[in-house]
């Protein structure tokens, strides 16, 4: 009885060896797939992550664009150029009036817009100013 015993464990180990050589065998015969599989991977993942990098770079920079573009500093510069525009616009409205250039019915009214925009803006300005500096 123990003889039979010892030989079907003799038989079981020896099947469970020829299964796990098996399966090993298989394993080995995978590993050029999985290491195909695995660079794969790491290329996608390196060309997603260098494409979602650059799109933040961009978005940060437009972003930096923005807050710069929209800075206190840089809203009265942009206020004080469209004072200093139009100014200059009616300037040169009132050398045509005085050259005779234009007549004073047409001058009246044009002349009119540019001062009353040109005190707006200076108003807005200073209110901007007044507010800034506080």
């Amino acid at each position: 009885m123990q003889l039979a015993l010892d030989g079907a464990v003799l038989q079981l180990r020896d099947e469970l060896r020829k299964e796990t050589l098996q399966l090993a065998r298989e394993n080995l015969e995978k590993e050029p797939r999985i290491m195909e599989l695995q660079n794969q991977c790491r290329i996608i993942r390196t060309t997603e992550l260098a494409a979602a990098q650059e799109k933040l770079h961009e978005l940060e920079r437009k972003k930096e664009e923005t807050l710069k573009f929209y800075s206190p500093a840089s809203l009265l510069h942009r206020l004080q150029e469209g004072m200093d525009k139009t100014d200059e616009e009616s300037e040169a409205l009132h050398r045509q009036l005085l050259d005779r250039e234009i007549d004073l019915g047409a001058f009246v009214p044009k002349y009119k817009k540019l001062r009353n925009m040109y005190h707006r803006r200076a108003l807005t300005h200073l209110a901007a100013k007044t507010t800034l500096t506080g």
